[in-house]
Order: structure tokens, then sequence, then C-alpha cells
């Protein structure tokens, strides 16, 4: 039997319940809860790169939870309640689909784009925000990855952009080589985080123009790097020794082992 969302409202209650609640949930506040639902949303992604739906599940409860966590912390100091947050998203999904539930086309991708962003720019205006920046409304809390590929969408609905990927992959070429001319003259931390920066970003948009996801490339890139890594651990020990005890050179020669075996 499928309980109500009642039910975990209920169960939420009662842990903030002053008398007889939980200490520990008793004490938290959205300042403190605020971590654990960033990485709640992580992990729901991990579940998914996995293709498991067990842990999907499991996960997707588990980010529930820090929304009603939040909406009771918010209803406890009279700011709002969880039936709030509902109507709120309901009516902000039916105001911007208007090409769904109402009788707006639009010719293209890019032209239902541009009018999402211009819905979006009509509430920023309606709350008082006097941003009027294409760029405006862009959270800085998103991590920085995702922050970049926003900014340069935002800027592609405006026409800023390049047409495909083949000059980003030239900028690209060009940033490393400024990184490279920075290191061979000796450049400071503060230059170098700036060129570096630099690359990142365009590394962003080329995701971006390929279609690929930033985070889940990474994601991708580091579950590849620690499976390879601990492979080389792996032979190490079956040979008696610790993987600090072999030079540069012979981990090196693991590494290409590793990636021998494992293509």
């Amino acid at each position: 039997m499928t309980r109500p969302v009642d039910d975990l409202l209920a169960i939420m209650a009662r842990l903030r319940d002053p008398e007889n609640g939980c200490p520990w949930d008793l004490k938290q506040d959205f300042s403190t809860i605020a971590p654990y639902t960033i990485e709640e949303a992580y992990e729901v992604a991990d579940a998914i790169d996995r293709g498991d739906m067990h842990d999907l599940r499991d996960e997707l409860g588990d980010l529930l939870l820090q929304v009603v966590f939040h909406s009771r912390m918010a209803e406890e100091a009279g700011h709002f309640a969880f039936g709030d947050v509902v109507d709120a998203i309901c009516d902000k999904m039916l105001r911007r689909h208007p090409h769904v539930f109402g009788d707006v086309t639009h010719e293209s991708d890019a032209a239902r784009s541009r009018d999402w962003d211009r819905l979006k720019a009509e509430e920023r205006a309606a709350k008082g925000g006097d941003d009027t920046s294409a760029l405006a409304g862009i959270s800085r809390g998103l991590p920085e990855w995702q922050r970049a590929v926003k900014l340069q969408k935002r800027a592609a609905n405006t026409g800023f952009d390049w047409p495909d990927h083949r000059p980003v992959l030239d900028k690209l070429a060009e940033e490393l080589d400024e990184v490279r001319h920075e290191f061979d003259h000796g450049a400071d931390e503060e230059r170098l985080a700036d060129e570096i920066g630099d690359v990142l970003f365009v590394a962003a948009n080329l995701a971006r123009h390929a279609k690929v996801d930033v985070s889940r490339a990474l994601r991708g890139a580091n579950a590849k790097f620690e499976r390879r890594f601990r492979a080389m651990e792996a032979l190490a020990a079956g040979e008696g020794r610790t993987l600090s005890s072999y030079s540069l050179e012979e981990q090196e020669g693991l590494w290409a082992r590793v990636k021998r075996e494992a293509s």
C-alpha cells in the first residue's frame, strides 16, 4: 500500500516536536540542513548514473525528506507550509509551459528556450527585481560548472555564441597556450588561477556545444580514474607491495597495464 504524503508530513512534525521529538532534528535550521539537501541531490544523480532503480527510489525519498524538512521549519516560523510549496510549483509549471497548458506554439527549441527565459524574467520583475540583464537570476549557489553553462546558455539566447564546436576547440587551445605561457614565465598564483579558470570555462562551453552534461561527464571521469587507480593498488598488493613503494615510472607502467586490460 502506498502511503499518502501526509504520513511523511506527520513523521516530520513528530521529529520536530519540542516535547517528544528527536534532539538532532530539533536543533537543525535552514543553514545546517542545506548541505544535506545538496548531498541528497547528488546521490540521486549517482543512482541514475549507475542505473540502480532501487537506490534511485530510496534516494528520491531522501531528497523529498529534505523538502519536507525545510517546509516544516518554515511552517514553524510562520513563513509557509508544504502545501504552499506544492501550490507554488504547480502555478509555476502551468505559467512556464503555455505551449502545453495554453495555446502558444514555438517554431523551434531555441524559440521555446527564449520564451522560457522571458517568462522567468517577467517573474523576477513581478517580485520587484531591478536586474534586467539576460544573466539575471542565475543562482550563485550553484556548482560553478553548472553556473558556467547557465551563463553561456543565457548569453547564447541573445545570439552571443559560437556557431558550432570548432571555434570553441580553437579557443580552448588558445587558453591552454596562455596557461603554458604563465607557467613558463613564473606567473603568480592569482594569474594562474585566472588563466586556468578561463580554460575550465571554455571546457564547459565545449561540453554545452556537444550537448554533454558537464557534471555527468566529470562524474564519469572521476569514476574511471578511481576504478583504474584501485586496480593499480590491487596489482601492487598482488606483488606484496604498496603503490607508494613504486617509482613514478613504475606507477605509469601499472597505469598503462590497467588501461590495456580494461579496453
